[in-house]
């Protein structure tokens, strides 16, 4: 990255998750799961919304956090971008949260929003807050350039009892202030990769389910549970991760094994934690495989593996059509099987493990506690790990990092990123120790009865939130107002 070259960036960043807790050891406890595979694979916990939550009133409680915890004008915001794929409204979006966020500015005494602020929304699965931020970065850089912009990025992941999915649950918003001379981190768009490739029924949410006799049976209430395939999306994750990889890399034009060496923060989309060590793994193969150097490493590991080392070579050139497989009826077939197999081999070397306690360690342990956030996955991990750096005074300032996005369907970006100098100052204000706080550790019948009816017999006094206050019901010809949910602020 040119750090003589200013970039546009991010200059503060705010998190929201929900009071009610699911902790996954007693998870474990009430299906006979195991903790220490959970533990291992997924986190320690996730969080749930409540009966007054969903979407919006996350991500207005973000956006809100974000302005009153930065003194942020709001008459300076141009730009407020949406990134999820928990819409419940096919019309409006980012309007939503602006209406929240304007009364309680209201109530709160402080101006509103400014008049003229674009409202834009935008869905690719977890991809969504990544696609908003390159808009918003857009935006500072050219007709917004005097202007500030915000991204919030706001998801509820849910996934039936009982499914391969359950413990990977989570609901967060992550909220970013973006503008053209950034406090916290630069954002290198120019040498940015990408990759999107059609996965067919890769991680879908097809408004049809929702009609068809046998999805959700045990589920008294109008879920959001994705259609997916837990191997194939695996695939898929990896594949389209790989190829955005490398493109970052052929844009910065330095090969795989001396970015590795030398990048300071490596940030990946992360489902559970175990995913990005999966992805690092595979992508350092890879390197190994095309690089001049470390080929001892190389042979040695395939030789572990039991894997030819020409088995890798080939896969390192080879463009698989995943959605090809799944029309041929092998969608379980795993198109990178040698990769993958020594990727495997690799996860268990010390020299592996150093790699991510030097480059992946920052924010990870409080990540653990967040469950999966799906759009607000990446950004809170990198919110965590920035305040984690400024927390532990690290020297950082125009270190090289990079922001793997992932979206299933599929879609993958890798932009460089690089903390600002005095980024520590900005850190201290994300709040992410404020932000877990508070939590409310349900048990199993609170759980189950939240999960698949929506009800909950506990106290609950909501402060200084959004809340969902009625749904309309009019539904005539001079008004209508049908299912259309209606919010306050509770200060």
């Amino acid at each position: 990255m040119n750090h003589d070259q200013r970039l546009p960036g991010v200059s503060a960043m705010s998190l929201y998750v929900p009071r009610l807790r699911v902790p996954l050891d007693q998870w474990c406890a009430w299906t006979g799961n195991s903790w220490d595979k959970v533990r291992a694979v997924v986190g320690h916990s996730f969080r749930v919304c409540g009966r007054h939550e969903n979407v919006y009133t996350m991500a207005a409680n973000a956006v809100l956090r974000l302005i009153l915890q930065n003194q942020i004008d709001p008459q300076q915001v141009g730009s407020l971008g949406l990134g999820t794929e928990s819409s419940t409204d096919n019309a409006a979006g980012a309007v939503i949260v602006r209406g929240m966020v304007d009364r309680a500015l209201d109530k709160l005494s402080m101006p509103r929003l400014s008049r003229q602020l674009e409202v834009p929304e935008f869905k690719h699965a977890c991809l969504g807050g990544v696609y908003a931020l390159k808009n918003a970065l857009r935006y500072v850089s050219y007709d917004g350039r005097d202007r500030q912009a915000i991204v919030v990025s706001a998801d509820v992941a849910e996934y039936e009892r009982g499914s391969s999915g359950e413990q990977t649950q989570g609901a967060g918003a992550v909220a970013m202030l973006v503008e053209h001379t950034p406090k916290l981190f630069g954002v290198d768009l120019l040498h940015a990769g990408n990759s999107s490739a059609y996965r067919g029924p890769d991680f879908r949410k097809p408004h049809a389910r929702h009609f068809t006799e046998g999805y959700a049976p045990n589920t008294d209430r109008l879920s959001d549970f994705p259609v997916f395939s837990g191997k194939y999306s695996t695939y898929a994750y990896l594949d389209e991760t790989v190829h955005a990889v490398e493109d970052m890399l052929t844009r910065l034009e330095v090969s795989a094994g001396s970015y590795y060496e030398s990048v300071r923060g490596l940030f990946f989309h992360r489902p559970y934690h175990l995913m990005p060590v999966q992805a690092m793994a595979f992508l350092y193969v890879r390197g190994l495989a095309r690089g001049d150097h470390h080929q001892q490493e190389f042979q040695a590991l395939c030789a572990e593996a039991g894997v030819p080392v020409s088995a890798v070579l080939t896969e390192t050139t080879s463009t698989p059509d995943l959605y090809e497989l799944v029309l041929k009826g092998g969608a379980e077939v795993d198109p990178y099987s040698a990769t993958s197999a020594v990727a495997g081999v690799l996860r268990k070397r010390a020299n592996f493990r150093e790699l991510l306690l030097q480059k992946m360690s920052l924010g990870s342990e409080s990540t653990k506690q967040l469950g999966n956030l799906y759009s607000a996955a990446l950004p809170a991990w990198i919110a965590a790990g920035l305040e984690d750096a400024g927390d532990k005074k690290l020297d950082l300032a125009n270190a090289n990092m990079v922001a793997v996005g992932y979206g299933s369907g599929d879609a993958a970006e890798a932009i460089p990123i690089s903390p600002c100098p005095g980024f520590e100052q900005a850190a201290a204000h994300i709040g992410l120790s404020r932000a877990l706080g508070g939590a409310i550790d349900l048990n199993q019948a609170q759980y189950e009865s939240l999960h698949d009816r929506r009800e909950l017999d506990l106290p609950y006094a909501p402060a200084s939130e959004f809340v969902i206050d009625r749904v309309g019901t009019a539904y005539e010809s001079t008004f209508q107002d049908l299912s259309v949910e209606y919010y306050e602020y509770v200060k």
